[in-house]
């Protein structure tokens, strides 16, 4: 059998799955609206409802696997509350304390910095809030791990809560300029 592998931007709003679990999720966007992937499609990894960005999809649980694994960078685009400082970042760099299902964890080191300018991604679906709330700035986070919510655990452990989140990259593939909604089968994801 052959399997098939595909990207999608994971729009705002959706959950990561394609069917629901609880009598709640009945009426929640699913993956399955974007497009007709085939039986025993699973998303590798998760993005929350309330995350957008790159998420690889493949019917091979061995390539699921090891994408997961540490061995794979993931990357993220957060604008947070606030500007934040070197200071708030050289603590997410070498790593904070967050709460994972009632456990405190010390996540690992990660690589973080500010971005200059905010990332040209298309208007979210619902607005964030307006500036009159004070200023906000965009921050990279490149991870190895993927605790629950864990990139908004971090920044808000160092006082910058995370208004927007969106995956730019797994690995060496990158979000680009797809679309939120948009799917792209791929034969392999070159990792």
């Amino acid at each position: 059998m052959s399997h098939r592998h595909f990207l999608i931007h994971k729009p705002y709003g959706c959950l990561s799955q394609f069917t629901s679990q609880f009598s709640g999720e009945a009426k929640k966007t699913m993956l399955g609206k974007f497009h007709d992937f085939p039986a025993g499609t699973m998303s590798i990894g998760r993005l929350d409802e309330d995350s957008e960005g790159l998420l690889l999809l493949t019917t091979d649980g061995k390539v699921s696997e090891a994408i997961r694994s540490r061995h794979v960078e993931k990357e993220y685009y957060a604008q947070v509350d606030g500007l934040m400082d070197e200071p708030a970042l050289a603590r997410l760099r070498a790593g904070v304390e967050i709460g994972v299902h009632s456990e405190k964890v010390i996540t690992s080191p990660c690589a973080a910095h500010r971005l200059d300018s905010a990332p040209a991604f298309a208007p979210r679906t619902r607005k964030i809030r307006d500036d009159r709330h004070g200023p906000t700035s965009w921050v990279a986070i490149t991870v190895r791990e993927g605790k629950f919510r864990q990139v908004r655990k971090m920044t808000a452990a160092v006082g910058f809560p995370t208004l927007r989140l969106v995956r730019v990259r797994v690995g060496g593939i990158w979000l680009g300029d797809m679309a939120p909604g948009a799917v792209v089968e791929v034969p392999d994801f070159g990792l």
